[in-house]
């Protein structure tokens, strides 16, 4: 068994060198400490089953024939890794980018300063000419830019900034990584967030809520759009434009959506700007638009747009595997095996009873259990959703019930199932042609 780990209170370089780090080394399966930070605690609760990651205690230390330690290089910083350390006959292989000597005795290692532990496995990748998904640049650049302030910390070398160009050619998402960098607030950028809550304008259209505002400008402001991104978040809207006039010249407008069916790059393509469903600008000069009327002008745009987009019953899998309460457990490991699956339903298609995953699975300890009935370790009361739900709202109840799997309801059968999964391969762009 070869693992790979890093330090406690876990933040993003940390997990996005791990991450890293599985890539490199395909056989090797990552280990997150118990302890992380809140944003990679945020992350991992919608992100973890797309990794091939395991928690501490779930390391069988005895079959462990290499330790492949990121971001650190000290023992004592290692969760639940006592039973290596003194250890003869183990392998390890240390990536690290702080300069201090720690005590884990390797058997190689990569240790330079540099502004970011990812940017040395990522040379690696590079080196290899490795193509990276969407989803794992992405995880990537936010461990990259955490540990170097967004290639501002005077640490940080030409070397990070090329390993973001590689992230960035790879299809990172600078707008999934804002969400969870969190980036500080200036008292300016404070004033704005709090005018643009107090002057807010809500419009309604087919059920979904957009706030448009209008704020002028003393001077060049940065972070706008995080604050856009905020703003939306606050005041609970399902899309947002907000129009800064800059002088009497032009201004800047930025959308954020949160939804998928409200397209805000489709709609400020419309002034000469871009940019994707989720999140677009323009720059619109005022021999064009006065504010006033560019405030209309999307509004009226919002009306028109067509509001597209996939819903549940186009990302959902089917048909469901069903199992009768009786099944003993054996036989739902073995189903889980077959099938290349993490969950199972258990009942009918018109009377679901519960459900059972990957994660029951781990908590059987004893032989015994295994010829148990699934009614006995299922989850009972089953959160269900309708086929026309929209991808945003199905994975915003799996991040507040923390679960992994919504079983698709339909005039009172189950007719899919929708997974972490199929949610990440929509969001990351890697549905299959």
């Amino acid at each position: 068994m070869e693992i790979i780990t890093t330090h406690k209170n876990t933040d993003f370089d940390g997990l996005a060198s791990v991450i890293a780090a599985t890539l490199l080394y395909p056989g090797a399966v990552g280990v997150i400490p118990k302890a992380v930070n809140t944003n990679v605690e945020r992350f991992l609760s919608t992100h973890k089953t797309a990794f091939n990651i395991i928690l501490p205690h779930e390391v069988d230390h005895a079959a462990v024939k290499k330790l492949i330690v990121v971001d650190t290089d000290q023992w004592r910083r290692l969760d639940r890794m006592e039973k290596l350390k003194d250890r003869q006959d183990l392998e390890i292989l240390v990536w690290d980018h702080h300069p201090s000597d720690g005590d884990i005795v390797s058997t190689w290692t990569c240790k330079e300063t540099i502004g970011a532990t990812v940017t040395l496995l990522i040379r690696e990748m590079k080196r290899r000419n490795m193509v990276l998904s969407p989803l794992d640049s992405t995880v990537l650049l936010i461990g990259l830019y955490e540990d170097t302030g967004h290639l501002s910390f005077p640490g940080t070398k030409a070397e990070d900034a090329a390993a973001a160009v590689y992230l960035l050619e790879n299809g990172a998402d600078l707008n999934v990584a804002g969400v969870f960098l969190n980036p500080p607030y200036e008292e300016v950028q404070k004033d704005i967030l709090f005018n643009m809550m107090k002057y807010t304008e809500k419009v309604t259209f087919n059920n979904y809520t957009i706030g448009i505002n209008v704020i002028t400008l003393e001077r060049k402001v940065p972070m706008l759009s995080a604050i856009v991104s905020m703003y939306r978040t606050i005041i609970n809207a399902d899309a947002v434009f907000a129009i800064f006039i800059n002088d009497e010249t032009c201004s800047t407008v930025i959308g954020r959506s949160g939804v998928d069916r409200i397209d805000v790059g489709e709609i400020l393509r419309k002034f000469g700007g871009g940019g994707h469903p989720a999140a677009g600008s323009a720059t619109v000069k005022t021999q064009d638009y006065l504010p006033g009327k560019l405030k209309l002008e999307i509004i009226e745009l919002i009306k028109k747009n067509k509001i597209g987009g996939a819903i549940v019953a186009d990302l959902m899998s089917y048909p469901v595997t069903m199992v009768p309460p009786e099944t003993p457990m054996f036989e739902i490991r073995s189903l889980m095996e077959q099938k290349k699956i993490r969950g199972i339903l258990v009942g009918e298609e018109e009377r679901l009873e519960g459900i059972v995953v990957l994660w029951d699975l781990k908590k059987l300890k004893q032989e015994k259990q295994w010829k148990g009935p699934v009614k006995a370790f299922m989850m009972r009361n089953v959160k269900t959703i309708g086929p026309g739900m929209q991808p945003s709202e199905a994975a915003e109840i799996m991040v507040k019930k923390n679960i992994g799997h919504l079983p698709v309801e339909h005039e009172g059968k189950i007719i899919g199932i929708l997974t972490r999964t199929d949610i990440l391969s929509y969001f990351y762009g890697m549905l299959p042609e």
